[in-house]
């Protein structure tokens, strides 16, 4: 081991030992301590799905990279990091820059705290290809439509990714070892670096010439599922865009898909009450139901039960697997806020419960997207007919019979439209709860009267 005076790195969102410049900063300066915080303001919400991705994502970081040197331990991050110094004789502290609404208020306390004990702490590189705040308008301000923002974005660029770093690690740290990780019922993806690695390259291999069309068609498995993997930091983003040829259109499409995480990462570091209030704040005022009858309604859509099946399919993907499809995300999403009058922030926290690759800005602004409340919005009137978006993106019923099985009987013609289907209709599916063409009606009479205000 060499002689200088270790430091510790402190993982979060960056799980891995490749193309990590923070990683290879501390590693240049001395042995390092690897240490893992279970932060309670974090983990409290965090779902079990997701905690159980993290906690197995962790074990496989330890066993197949740090030789078991990991240092788990639970608390205030100050105190705790503070602790493996005085135990280690750390004098220096390095971490992957956080650029979300907690992580930065944390990281500036933690800041703060350590340099009182005369530590340095390196907030380095980011968990993006372009850090948050770093792509501009002509005038100096954050972008607020995604278009030109990937116009900017794309012309920034981005650095080639770095190989594996070599750390000398220091073992023997008492350490408080990884929790179990929660019992789930849901299916989800395997862990570690490798697993992403072989997921992205049948992507390469088999998926992506399609993806332009193949991505909207849930029934198919035509998109990368990387996103969990993208959420920890297993993989980082711009290793996925230094395999992507721009000239070939699914590659172009895919490379999109990637800025519009930057993208919604951007406007929450501009905006960060938007993780919980609407970016466009005249849409505040939006007529929504809060009353009994909307939670219960709130809870058949929960459950999957709404009696429309392209909507029931996807609530049920997402307690099966912990994940849903994008394009069924957003179908759901509309039927939520928009036939059943829900606030678009009841729908984001049930995602956010269940889902393994929950992220915040994704997830928040995702959902304003569909709600019509937020930046490069839908228009509210755009409102998805649940089954004409089936009819559309499902036409075979493949995706709705895997995971309705009540329906699995009926053909494609029928399969979308079950109380249609005379003495077939399965009499254990749920009638409609409502009917979307009222809903959508009453939608459009409340953003109506909604505009008047702003006259």
């Amino acid at each position: 081991m060499s002689e200088s005076s270790p430091v510790i790195f402190w993982f979060r969102r960056d799980l891995r030992v490749t193309d990590h410049p923070a990683l290879a900063a501390a590693a240049e300066r001395g042995p390092v301590v690897p240490v893992f915080i279970f932060d309670d303001t974090l983990t409290a919400p965090a779902g079990d799905n997701r905690m159980a991705f993290l906690i197995d994502s962790l074990a496989d970081l330890d066993a197949n990279s740090l030789g078991g040197a990991l240092v788990v331990r639970s608390g205030g991050p100050a105190e705790v990091l503070a602790a493996v110094a005085d135990e280690t004789g750390a004098t220096a502290v390095y971490a992957t820059d956080d650029h979300g609404p907690y992580g930065r208020r944390r990281d500036d306390r933690v800041g703060e705290a350590l340099a009182d004990r005369g530590m340095e702490v390196h907030y380095l590189d980011s968990n993006y290809a372009i850090a948050p705040d770093t792509v501009k308008t002509g005038s100096g301000t954050s972008y607020k439509v995604f278009t030109p923002f990937f116009r900017a974005w794309s012309d920034v660029g981005w650095a080639e990714p770095g190989g594996k770093v070599d750390v000398d690690w220091v073992t023997g740290v008492d350490s408080d070892g990884l929790p179990d990780a929660p019992e789930v019922e849901a299916e989800l993806p395997p862990v570690g670096e490798q697993a992403a690695w072989d997921r992205f390259r049948w992507f390469l291999d088999d998926a992506i010439a399609d993806y332009d069309e193949a991505r909207d068609r849930p029934a198919i498995d035509g998109t990368s599922r990387l996103s969990p993997y993208l959420k920890w930091g297993v993989v980082h983003p711009r290793q996925l865009l230094a395999e992507l040829d721009g000239r070939r259109a699914g590659h172009q499409t895919y490379r999109k898909e990637l800025a519009w995480r930057e993208f919604y990462a951007d406007v929450l570091f501009a905006r960060p009450e938007t993780a919980h209030h609407a970016f466009n704040e005249k849409m505040t005022a939006m007529e929504v139901d809060t009353d009994a009858g909307a939670k219960e309604r709130f809870e058949t859509w929960c459950r999957g039960e709404t009696g429309y099946p392209i909507v029931d399919a996807g609530m049920r993907q997402l307690l099966a697997e912990g994940w849903m499809h994008n394009r069924v995300r957003m179908i759901v999403a509309s039927f939520l806020v928009k036939d059943l009058h829900v606030d678009w922030t009841w729908g984001a926290r049930h995602f956010m419960r269940h889902l393994v690759d929950g992220d915040l800005a994704s997830n928040q602004h995702g959902w304003q997207w569909v709600a019509g409340t937020g930046t490069d919005a839908s228009p509210y009137f755009r409102i998805f007919n649940p089954t004409g978006q089936a009819q559309k993106f499902d036409p075979s019923g493949d995706y709705v019979r895997r995971y309705v099985p009540e329906l699995a009987g009926l053909d494609a013609k029928r399969i979308h439209e079950p109380w249609d289907a005379g003495l077939d209709r399965p009499a254990d599916y749920p009638a409609p709860m409502v009917d979307h063409g009222a809903e959508r009606a009453e939608s459009l009479e409340r953003y109506d009267r909604l505009k008047t205000t702003w006259e």
